[in-house]
């Protein structure tokens, strides 16, 4: 949505006075104020705040895209080449799929300490702490390129993956802290589109700077240019973090965020947020079915490389290819689901319909994979990708719809956690089932899971608290009825009940 309301753009460091507030209220989906000729509202009744939508917004996500984009690039690094890195480092395949599980495993012991920091410090402490780790990971890998230094590039894949923790659950808290009602959904798909960009270069790029030659010299050439590219854009988005990133917006975009930032810091607590997301039965739905679909995801990116040359020996750079195929057409996915949730708000229906769909994507890229036509496999790949990687922002959106007023990063840390979970589960269990049985039975396994995933998201009942929020903000700058309390008090109340479903 375009900025209706605000006529120019508050600078960064720059108070707004009293004269811009009146002149920039921002009126939509309940962001309203008292208005000359209007009545002012009842006593007992708080008049909802002032809000505004920045120009700003969309450099920041665009910019937290960016280092999502180098830090995710890195998951897939290895992987996709795993062959070669075996050949280089003279280690097994399962120590190189590791390269790609440690971004999983760091994920799940940090992820609570990385949230409680996030609603302490706010989002620009967890941008520069998420940007210096990636890049100092990068550098490390440059220092690694000898056959005998597995041990140090390990090292320097650790600190990447450690930063990805404070990026991965990030894009529903930037929508939900920049972005007006209208576009939050489309928001975070911006800001999950970085992370798919990134995996998609990730399956592109390895296997085109890093050649299957026999001579490890000229090998360890191709693996340093690689990683040099890599530090160099890392280090460039750490620079651009420090002068750029912003922690929010000085006036919220919506009432709903209008009513978070009201909370008092000393009544919030962390432990008792977290109590109250376990309790809410829709959420934990959520999370279990969100954990199987994405630990399904994460596992076929990262045995993609084994599955197609196990088929289509020599391949590799095909099989890079696939996995962009993948990821793109999840890209595409990911931005036209997101839309349609701002359009529509059927949260449940869409998230439903599009697991459904990547039950059938997996079936039919299972049973095709084998069939000796690399040409169709492209086609059932992108079919997947369209679908299983287009889910992931829809998981982040209804998170935030059934858990409002909780902190965002809190409730994508906790579907987060069980994507790690599950998809280290996935990877070491398909990995096994494909080297004693095959790829058939591997990819059935998983379509199994996202079987189970579907029918427990038909079961979520759809509570979506913060469009209530807004609404119950609209119809009291409307005028409310007698006897009815809209006000922030009482939202912040009814929100911080123990979760669970009318």
């Amino acid at each position: 949505m375009e900025e209706k309301q605000a006529l120019g753009e508050t600078k960064l460091n720059e108070e707004p006075g009293k004269e811009e507030l009146e002149n920039h209220v921002g009126l939509e989906a309940g962001d309203a104020g008292t208005l000359p000729g209007e009545q002012p509202l009842e006593v007992g009744h708080e008049a909802p705040q002032p809000t505004r939508l920045y120009k700003r917004r969309w450099l920041i996500v665009f910019l937290f895209s960016s280092y999502s984009l180098c830090n995710s690039y890195q998951w897939i690094q290895y992987g996709i080449i795993s062959n070669i890195f075996t050949k280089f480092y003279n280690v097994d395949a399962f120590t190189i799929d590791w390269m790609s599980m440690i971004y999983m495993l760091t994920y799940i012991p940090f992820i609570f300490p990385v949230t409680w920091l996030l609603d302490r410090k706010g989002l620009r402490v967890i941008a520069l702490v998420a940007t210096a780790l990636n890049c100092a990971g990068t550098w490390i890998k440059v220092a690694s390129v000898r056959p005998n230094l597995f041990p140090v590039t390990f090292l320097g894949q650790f600190c990447c993956s450690f930063a990805q923790v404070f990026i991965l659950g990030m894009p529903s808290r930037i929508a939900s802290v920049w972005f007006g009602s209208g576009e939050v959904s489309t928001a975070c798909s911006v800001g999950v589109f970085g992370n798919q960009l990134g995996i998609a270069i990730g399956f592109l790029v390895p296997p085109i700077l890093v050649p299957n030659v026999d001579d490890l010299d000229e090998l360890a050439h191709h693996i340093s240019i690689m990683f040099y590219i890599t530090a160099g854009v890392a280090t460039f988005l750490f620079i651009l973090v420090v002068i750029v990133f912003q922690e929010r917006p000085k006036l919220p975009p919506t009432q709903a965020q209008a009513t978070a930032r009201s909370i008092p810091p000393e009544q919030y607590s962390y432990t008792a947020s977290i109590l109250r997301l376990l309790r809410n039965k829709a959420f934990i739905l959520l999370i279990i079915s969100y954990g199987l679909n994405v630990g399904c995801f994460y596992a076929v990116g990262t045995l993609l490389n084994r599955m197609v040359l196990s088929h289509y020996p020599g391949e590799e750079v095909n099989a890079g290819r696939i996995g962009l195929t993948i990821v793109i057409a999840g890209m595409v996915g990911s931005l036209i689901c997101g839309m349609w949730l701002d359009r529509t708000k059927t949260y449940k229906q869409t998230t439903l319909s599009v697991y459904l769909m990547s039950l059938v994507g997996m079936i039919v890229f299972a049973a095709t994979l084998s069939l000796g036509h690399l040409w169709l496999v492209f086609i059932t790949a992108g079919a997947l990708g369209f679908f299983m990687t287009g889910y992931l922002p829809l998981g982040f959106e209804f998170a935030v719809e059934l858990t409002y007023p909780e902190s965002e990063g809190t409730s994508s840390g906790l579907l987060n956690c069980s994507a790690q979970v599950f998809g280290i589960i996935f990877t070491i269990c398909q990995g096994k089932i494909i080297d004693n049985f095959g790829t058939l039975e591997g990819n059935i396994f998983l379509c199994v899971f996202l079987l189970i995933g579907s029918i427990m998201t038909a079961f979520i009942k759809s509570d979506l608290r913060r469009q209530n929020a807004n609404q119950q903000a609209k119809a009291a700058a409307e005028g409310p009825l007698s006897g009815q309390d809209y006000g922030a008090t009482a939202l912040i109340s009814e929100s911080q009940t123990p979760a669970s479903q009318p």
